[in-house]
């Protein structure tokens, strides 16, 4: 069995193979370079002759290389780039010595693998993602909209995003055509935008109506479909958790911390993980403190009545809420909270 470290570049990339040597307990490292796209570094793995295991460090397009590359080889480990740094630190850093290192560590099954999702699931959570970043497009046109109305000294209507407003709003003569370009840009942006959004949440509601862990999450008070899916997409498969209490781990939510001795040092969130389940949480978590006695008795345990303790008992209550959710998933159950 022959171990292959990949170091992954657009244009070059280097390849560093490890063949062991039972007898002597060593074994010989060839390192090379590959120049060309991922397509040649790809198509010259498939013709690699004998039985071998590959590893690279994960990136954006770590999904369509595993799939490729599980076609050939014997196993493929996605390495996680932060744990493997904490594993490997060296002054000498150079795409030759990357992939030597993860030639090494995957021989010695020292590797901190990540979890590959389907092509479904990643491409659910890609128009997840998709659909967040239109969100945030949008609310960039509305601000830009009420401060150029805003500069002008204006009086608005309360609802300024309402059809009617915004039909009010494309009659109003300004005294610089300027202005008025800009009026309607940023309405036809903002129409724009909105159709988006509602393309993407029509397919987002298809998927999530196919995925029954979606409808046992949305049994939670205050989670809503947007929250269920996109916690449900990125757990995947709850039972590769060693348990709950890993999820806040994996979403961020735990803290920094600087151990030595007696010492022991807790910062703010690790803030890892994908950014768009902790906003998405953030919000539910919310909703959950006004729509759950559970929630909101669980929020105020550890706030203490201390309001400057508000921040981190909602973090807290988001540890909560997510640590829940995969028992929920991993056990089929429905919303059952225990007396806080």
């Amino acid at each position: 069995m022959k171990y292959v470290g990949l170091d992954l570049h657009a244009r070059t990339s280097t390849m560093a193979i490890f063949d062991p040597d039972a007898r002597t307990q060593k074994g010989k490292m060839t390192t090379r370079t590959i120049r060309g796209s991922l397509r040649t570094v790809l198509a010259e793995m498939k013709g690699f002759k004998g039985p071998y295991e590959v590893c690279y460090e994960a990136s954006a397009n770590y999904g369509v290389v595993y799939d490729t590359l599980a076609q050939s080889a014997h196993r493929v480990t996605v390495a996680h780039p932060s744990q493997l740094r904490a594993i490997y630190r060296s002054k000498h850093k150079n795409d030759r010595t990357d992939a030597q290192t993860l030639a090494k560590l995957l021989y010695a099954d020292a590797i901190p693998a990540v979890h590959v999702p389907s092509v479904d699931v990643r491409a659910w959570r890609r128009l997840i993602n998709h659909r967040h970043g239109l969100v945030h497009k949008r609310t960039a046109v509305k601000n830009a909209l009420r401060a150029l109305l805003r500069g002008l000294d204006m009086e608005t209507p309360k609802n300024l995003w309402s059809k009617k407003a915004l039909a009010w709003l494309r009659t109003v003569d300004f005294a610089c055509p300027g202005d008025a370009v800009m009026r309607d840009d940023h309405i036809e942006h903002l129409a724009y935008i909105e159709g988006a959004i509602r393309r993407a949440e029509t397919a987002l509601d298809t998927i999530a109506a196919a995925h029954p862990g979606v409808a046992l999450l949305r049994t939670i008070p205050g989670v809503g479909p947007r929250t269920a899916e996109a916690v449900a997409a990125w757990v995947d498969d709850p039972r590769r958790f060693r348990s709950s209490k890993s999820i806040g781990n994996y979403f961020g939510l735990v803290p920094c911390q600087d151990s030595s001795a007696d010492r022991n040092r807790l910062g703010h969130i690790t803030k890892e993980g994908p950014a768009v389940v902790r906003a998405l949480l953030t919000q539910a978590t919310w909703q959950a403190v006004t729509r759950s006695p559970e929630v909101r008795a669980y929020r105020d345990r550890i706030m203490h009545n201390d309001p400057e303790r508000k921040k981190k008992a909602t973090v807290a209550t988001m540890h909560y809420l997510s640590r829940t959710m995969v028992a929920m998933l991993r056990d089929g159950a429905v919303w059952a909270p225990k007396a806080q």
